[in-house]
């Protein structure tokens, strides 16, 4: 047993025995992390507010048989006006939830320890349109290898007569290949899916009233769909 370093974003936390707690961040290096975080359940606690969801920080571990321990921990990045918007909290909730649900605890996780930075950087820098929250989820699925088809048909390639979503194939279907499974789609919404997929999370295309609630119903269902569980923080979407 010795002592190391590592840095995390938390994704959450629960209590452990009387005044500890067990902190669940993703690593880049170690993928999803736990570890306790001793007395921090006290008024007095040594580690403060450091500690809490969506914070970018620093650590110092010793190893245990089987939980680290915090001994120290500096914060990298606070995100502080994300946390005073209730709808930029939700939406950080929505990202953190679905990495929870796809990281492993013990693989290193670069890409999607990037993603979520780059999401609560977002959050942080702007408000939390629906778009952000579709966007993330879609790049997430890539980074998955999930990433949905939508230039061209998921079971044939073909670019022509594309008006059907389907989830069980993957994406976007012709006409010809399934004229009656999946769901159907509106003129334009396809191409607004196909830019939200490529955009850079902080310079998202000009919000769309028009789709942007009809993208994110076809994103919560494909991720959805594919990680076999359904995403508790995306039901603030519902309605």
């Amino acid at each position: 047993m010795a002592l190391r370093h590592d840095q995390g974003i938390v994704l959450r936390g629960y209590p452990f025995g009387e005044a500890d707690r067990v902190v669940v961040l993703l690593s880049p290096n170690h993928g999803k992390l736990r570890a306790v975080a001793k007395g921090i359940r006290k008024t007095k606690s040594r580690f403060g507010g450091r500690l809490e969801p969506f914070t970018h920080v620093d650590l110092l571990l010793y190893e245990g048989r089987n939980l680290d321990t915090i001994t120290q921990v500096s914060v990298v990045e606070p995100f502080p006006h994300l946390r005073l918007d209730l709808d930029r909290v939700v939406a950080a909730g929505t990202m953190v939830e679905a990495i929870d649900a796809v990281a492993q605890e013990g693989e290193a996780s670069h890409r999607l320890f990037l993603l979520l930075q780059r999401g609560l950087r977002a959050l942080e820098a702007g408000p939390a349109q629906a778009d952000l929250v579709s966007a993330f989820l879609l790049k997430l699925a890539e980074v998955l290898g999930l990433a949905p088809a939508l230039v061209a048909c998921a079971e044939c390639g073909s670019t022509s007569d594309i008006h059907r979503f389907s989830l069980a194939s993957g994406g976007v279907v012709c006409t010809r290949c399934s004229p009656d499974r999946g769901v159907k789609l509106r003129d334009g919404l396809t191409d607004y899916l196909a830019a939200l997929a490529s955009a850079d999370l902080g310079k998202l295309p000009p919000d769309s009233s028009e789709f942007s609630g009809e993208a994110m119903g076809i994103t919560r269902r494909f991720v959805e769909y594919h990680l076999e569980r359904r995403l508790e923080s995306l039901s603030v979407f519902d309605g």
